[in-house]
């Protein structure tokens, strides 16, 4: 692709850079900003700046916040005997958008994936079992993507927690095999989650 301009090149091959954005998407998105009020651009640029330098993940859940304790987790109107185990973020949004589930979460930040050289240590698991050792929680649910990865990273938890009295369940599988939970339509997430079973029973 020719540019008529070294800025407008190199405007493009930061954008091209974004998942799912091909050069020509890249060089839409460009001159679409170009065309807008300078001010308006501005925006968008410090908010770009902002999120990157300002973002914080909860000390407690690790979910993004703009806060050490996310609000979530401050929360009085939550039930914090209940954590609800997810990959990242964008499952905590999904989940949010069921009006189902009133409990907290935990934010593993990835799934065990040996081929891509992701084991435990590389979660925030150790965390998530000092969270239960104050006996407060009383329930943790996995909700994690019905992928090998998933059952891989619940399979290894599980073993970690059997050590605490507290139940283990699983949402409901009326989702696929192979499904992520961010492209879950919000009914089925939410029944998965209000029709979630024992840990142990999904196993049979």
């Amino acid at each position: 692709m020719n540019f008529s301009s070294k800025l407008l090149e190199d405007a493009v091959a930061e954008f091209a850079k974004l998942p799912g954005v091909g050069q020509k998407t890249a060089l839409r998105l460009v001159l679409h900003l170009l065309n807008r009020d300078k001010e308006e651009v501005h925006k968008f640029s410090t908010a770009i700046s902002k999120l990157r330098n300002e973002i914080q993940f909860c000390q407690t859940c690790h979910n993004i916040s703009d806060q050490k304790i996310c609000e979530i987790c401050t929360s009085h109107k939550r039930d914090h005997s209940l954590i609800c185990v997810v990959e990242d973020t964008r499952d905590v949004m999904a989940i949010e958008n069921t009006n189902q589930y009133n409990g907290v979460y935990h934010v593993l930040g990835g799934l065990i994936s040996p081929m891509d050289g992701i084991g435990p240590a590389d979660l925030q698991v150790d965390t998530l079992v000092e969270r239960l050792k104050d006996g407060v929680v009383k329930e943790v649910i996995f909700a994690l993507s019905a992928t090998m990865e998933g059952d891989t990273t619940i399979f290894y938890l599980n073993k970690r927690l059997k050590q605490f009295a507290i139940n283990i369940s699983t949402i409901a599988r009326g989702i696929a095999f192979g499904g992520e939970l961010e492209y879950v339509d919000e009914i089925t997430l939410g029944r998965s989650i209000v029709t979630r079973v024992p840990y142990e029973n999904s196993l049979s």
